[in-house]
């Protein structure tokens, strides 16, 4: 079953993150207690899919595998980190975080502020592989080992 690993939210930007086990989302706003949510994130109010960010477990196991660099849960920034579902699929696409909507928006790459920030090399390793951005559709709690799974469309416009 595809689902939330960790979660993790940082007050400010480049502030170290914290790991917590439930955290509350609002729509149009993001995850509180986060930079992005508190506006003080690396982003502009053109930046579609600030709210929140996603990335693949299996994307750090690739990276330590194959490049031998090592991140923890937490280490590439974003917010939720998933097992078993293809984040990349979900761009464009509806899905549910437990209770919590979301749209995916587009693909989060890797940039040289985090590559700085993590002091690997990570750039090219995780290029296509770094996460997904996105935006609520609707307000509640994630919490860790919450399932994620596609919405119908026409589910999608009862949860608004």
């Amino acid at each position: 079953m595809a689902h939330v690993e960790h979660i993790h939210i940082a007050p400010y930007e480049s502030a170290p993150v914290q790991a917590v086990s439930e955290v509350e989302a609002v729509k149009g706003v993001g995850l509180i207690g986060d930079r992005n949510a508190n506006h003080t994130g690396t982003w502009s109010d053109q930046d579609a899919g600030r709210e929140v960010t996603l990335v693949e477990a299996e994307s750090l196991e690739m990276l330590a595998r194959d490049h031998g660099i090592e991140l923890g849960p937490g280490g590439t920034r974003r917010n939720i980190t998933t097992r078993g579902v293809r984040l990349n699929d979900l761009v464009g696409k509806t899905f549910r975080v437990g209770d919590v909507v979301m749209t995916g928006v587009k693909l989060c790459e890797p940039c040289e502020h985090l590559q700085s920030m993590v002091g690997k090399p990570i750039i090219k390793p995780l290029t296509h592989k770094a996460g997904l951005r996105a935006m609520l559709v609707n307000s509640g709690v994630i919490r860790t080992g919450d399932s994620v799974e596609p919405v119908a469309e026409e589910a999608t416009t009862r949860a608004v």
